[in-house]
């Protein structure tokens, strides 16, 4: 069973970017340097930072949850972000 986790990308224009993914680490790099692989929008706005995640229990939990951050004001995404410093989380 996989871990699935939802974040947030802090890409070069210094907009957010929310997304699921079971691989932190392959997902960024599929973000900074895949024209297939990562998403549309942060092709344009390379390079992009990992600035929030957050385990999920599965899929449908890390898809709901990326739903909600997606509605969240900017404000708010930012109060997350500025948080995630303090969050122990284990990316393996």
């Amino acid at each position: 069973m996989s871990t699935w986790y939802v974040y947030l990308l802090r890409c070069s224009d210094n907009s957010l970017y929310a997304g699921i993914t079971t691989d932190l680490n392959r997902r960024l790099n599929e973000h900074n340097n895949s024209n297939k692989l990562g998403a549309k929008y942060t092709r344009v706005r390379r390079p992009v930072k990992l600035a929030y995640a957050e385990k999920s229990a599965d899929r449908k939990t890390a898809s709901r949850h990326e739903y909600q951050l997606k509605k969240l004001r900017k404000r708010k995404k930012e109060q997350l972000v500025s948080q995630f410093d303090l969050i122990n989380i284990n990316f393996e």
